[in-house]
């Protein structure tokens, strides 16, 4: 049952290829969901749909969880970008089930607060009262409850997240929608790992809706701004393919390399492969380490061509690298990394905290 499921899944995602985009779909939409969370998988250019295998694999790849073997996992990660404007908040929760599989259930919330709201700042006859001035915050807002599951197939192992999306512009509009992602893992002998990721396999939508008072809307037309008005906004689905090579290298060391490729479906996009209706994004992530104590990683991703002032075009990328320690059920990760354009270089100091709990143990009970 769970294999004609997954089956399903992934040829409702083809079809949307086939369909044209329309008004509906613009680029980046729900583009926060995008950033990536985690120190680990920031350093390594966020490539591990693979190899993920704790409670950040709600949000990259919910087959992933079937690698949590702790009684209950939790992570978290804040970040700041563009000089503490922008705020990145995480909080991912992860229990294996008596049923074999595994829950768990992610927070994101991506906002810019205090923003000044100066609609009213000039009156009617044209004076200009600063006591009018007041702030508000616009914010991203994203719920994923996910489950995992391995199939009979030996190293194969399968996943789910609904996610529900609420977005605001302080009072002035709101949008709420809802999403379904599907992912999977495969295992092949002791080095190999597949990961499969299919993103907004329904189209996930944000239905829109404004509520400007009459001053406001005033203020918009006389400045010539557009009255913006209800309606939905899709995000189309997103496949991405990944394989992971991992092997000892003398003791407890090894090595870990990965790469992933995001295929697109929202048109043209300025990535390495820019066809439309299907745009290709490759990064790829490699990691050192010692056991479960320590960690280095590097990654390159964010490939862009850009203009140059002779009208050529030339390919940027963008860097990664991170650190990881760990001390039995504790591991903390950092990242060096942007989220801007990489000809920009906007780097950002992310940190990330995961937390294994064991089971609890057994009350004594009095004779």
């Amino acid at each position: 049952m769970s294999q004609r499921l997954f089956l399903l899944v992934f040829l409702v995602s083809c079809l949307h290829l086939s369909f044209g985009q329309g008004d509906l779909a613009p680029k980046y939409s729900n583009e926060f969901l995008n950033i990536g969370i985690g120190a680990n998988a920031l350093g390594k250019s966020n490539a591990v749909i693979a190899g993920v295998n704790d409670v950040t694999a709600g949000y990259w790849n919910p087959a992933g969880l079937t690698g949590v073997n702790d009684y209950f996992q939790i992570g978290a990660m804040h970040s700041e970008f563009f000089a503490g404007i922008s705020k990145f908040d995480y909080v991912g929760l992860a229990k294996p089930l008596n049923n074999g599989g595994v829950g768990g259930f992610s927070f994101i919330r991506f906002a810019v607060d205090d923003i000044p709201n100066t609609t009213q700042l000039i009156d009617a006859n044209g004076n200009i009262d600063y006591d009018k001035i007041t702030t508000f915050s616009a914010g991203d807002y994203a719920f994923l409850f996910s489950y995992a599951q391995k199939l009979k197939m030996e190293g194969l192992s399968v996943g789910g997240n609904f996610k529900v999306i609420y977005r605001h512009v302080g009072n002035f509009a709101r949008a709420y929608g809802f999403g379904i992602d599907g992912g999977a893992t495969y295992t092949k002998g002791d080095h190999w790992r597949f990961g499969l990721m299919l993103k907004d396999i329904t189209s996930t939508f944000n239905a829109w809706t404004y509520s400007l008072d009459s001053a406001t809307t005033q203020t918009f037309l006389a400045t010539g701004n557009e009255i913006p008005q209800n309606g939905l906004e899709l995000t189309l689905p997103k496949i991405i393919l990944g394989a992971q090579f991992k092997t000892p290298i003398k003791n407890d060391f090894y090595f870990s390399t990965e790469i992933n490729a995001d295929f697109n479906t929202d048109g043209r996009r300025n990535v390495l492969i820019r066809t439309s209706p299907v745009s290709i994004d490759p990064h790829i992530g490699i990691e050192f380490g010692y056991s479960t104590y320590a960690a280095i990683r590097m990654g390159i991703g964010n490939l862009q061509w850009i203009k140059n002032s002779d009208l050529t075009e030339s390919l940027t990328l963008q860097p990664n690298i991170g650190l990881g320690v760990g001390f039995k059920n504790v591991a903390i990760d950092y990242a060096f990394t942007d989220i801007g354009d990489a000809s920009v270089a906007l780097y950002s100091h992310v940190f990330s905290i995961k937390l294994g709990l064991k089971n609890p143990p057994k009350k004594i009970q009095n004779e």
